[in-house]
């Protein structure tokens, strides 16, 4: 699977968690009708998505991008792992963190929305990842394939050739 593909696969698996659980939150906190927790889950919500804005800068995401990409291990063949396989193994916890949010959501509507922040926070930090590793292998005629591994260690990436994508060659 490709990086960039993992890195979109990643940022709007969870935008549409962070849909989810505020529509579970802003349900039971209706059902509730605490005034008081729904203004609270949505300044909390403004502080995530400000806080996503500030650590998903351009500046911060080169960065964070910067050990994964310059550790690749290079290599002359594609990876012949399933790209729905290496999502899941990546992802599950994602999937897992929504659900159990979402389930507690009529007993403690406070959790679905305090996780709905978090959500928030990790979608708008990491909606340049995916741009900038397009950049990098655009720029430099590679790709990037995660290799298959626990969603808790951190990614492994191959680097492979690609095509180089330029300018027109100038005659002469």
């Amino acid at each position: 699977m490709q990086y960039k593909d993992l890195l979109r696969g990643t940022v709007l698996l969870v935008a549409i968690e962070a849909t989810g659980l505020a529509a579970i939150a802003a349900v039971t906190i209706n059902a509730t009708g605490d005034d008081t927790l729904a203004a609270m889950s949505l300044g909390w919500w403004l502080i995530a998505i400000v806080a996503g804005v500030w650590l998903g800068r351009p500046s911060r995401t080169a960065e964070v991008l910067r050990g994964p990409l310059s550790a690749a291990k290079t290599s002359t063949q594609l990876p012949a792992q399933s790209p729905v396989r290496i999502a899941l193994s990546r992802l599950w916890p994602i999937a897992l963190f929504a659900i159990l949010a979402g389930a507690l959501g009529p007993l403690l509507p406070q959790v679905p929305a305090i996780a709905t922040g978090f959500a928030l926070a990790v979608a708008t930090a990491w909606r340049n990842r995916e741009a900038a590793v397009t950049a990098v292998e655009e720029r430099d005629g590679i790709c990037f394939y995660v290799e298959h591994g626990s969603a808790f260690d951190p990614v492994k990436l191959i680097r492979t050739p690609g095509l180089r994508h330029g300018g027109a060659a100038r005659p002469g």
